[in-house]
């Protein structure tokens, strides 16, 4: 699956270098054999922030980074090409995600399904597994937005994320951004039609298996057995 994620990071033009962080020395191996530049972590992280963290620490080089997670098979060029774009473009943006529009009505109510309310200014007020926001009346609708798990910071920001002990929140849902949330990072959220789903479960391998097939590619997708981080450099 980890070699799907790279193939996909590949055709993102706005990304300066790619580095695949594990612990894990069977996924380096066969990352080793389709070209991909590994870096090998501690065993101790708790996220894949944490390694991503990790690798920045020593890379004095770098200034930005997205953090592209191995279990996001079908990830968009395009929408990792549109953070790298808008965290340059604004020098004071510290964190950006993305999410689009939630279509299916089951995943509303699924707590493996991350959902996220954007503000006016297109920034992240809340995450939750819960469905957000509640709607009292049945008119105006609003609309449901899918939480991506691809995150961009400037190594400065990363960095002092990482020291910042698990908030309350963050240890209600189990959602490391609302750590960034409580200390009032702004966080912008790039809204995308996409739906490159995730493998969080067993349960969806089978779907994405299909979507792959669809696409004419060679199909091994597995639940990850570590957390895997992509990372890049914008100078």
């Amino acid at each position: 699956m980890v070699q799907h994620v790279w193939e996909r990071c590949v055709e993102a033009d706005k990304l300066d270098e790619l580095v695949l962080a594990t612990d894990d020395a069977r996924i380096a191996e066969a990352a080793k054999k389709f070209g991909s530049n590994v870096v090998m972590t501690r065993e101790d992280h708790a996220t894949g922030t944490d390694r991503l963290a990790e690798v920045a620490g020593s890379r004095h080089d770098l200034t930005h980074l997205v953090n592209i997670q191995g279990d996001e098979p079908l990830i968009e060029p395009t929408l990792i090409n549109s953070l790298a774009d808008r965290l340059i473009s604004k020098p004071d943006l510290e964190m950006i995600t993305a999410a689009n529009p939630i279509e299916d009505e089951r995943d509303a109510g699924d707590p493996n399904v991350v959902k996220v309310v954007v503000g006016q200014g297109g920034q992240a007020l809340y995450f939750s597994r819960s469905r957000i926001p509640f709607c009292r009346d049945s008119q105006p609708e609003f609309p449901l937005l899918r939480h991506h798990g691809i995150y961009g910071y400037t190594r400065e920001f990363l960095l002092k994320f990482v020291t910042w002990p698990p908030s309350p929140l963050e240890t209600c849902e189990k959602l490391e951004q609302l750590r960034a949330l409580d200390h009032g990072t702004r966080i912008d959220v790039v809204i995308t039609h996409e739906h490159s789903l995730g493998v969080d479960t067993p349960e969806q391998v089978a779907p994405i298996e299909k979507l792959l097939l669809a696409r004419d590619k060679p199909v091994d997708v597995k639940t990850p057995a570590c957390q895997t981080t992509l990372a890049t450099n914008q100078s």
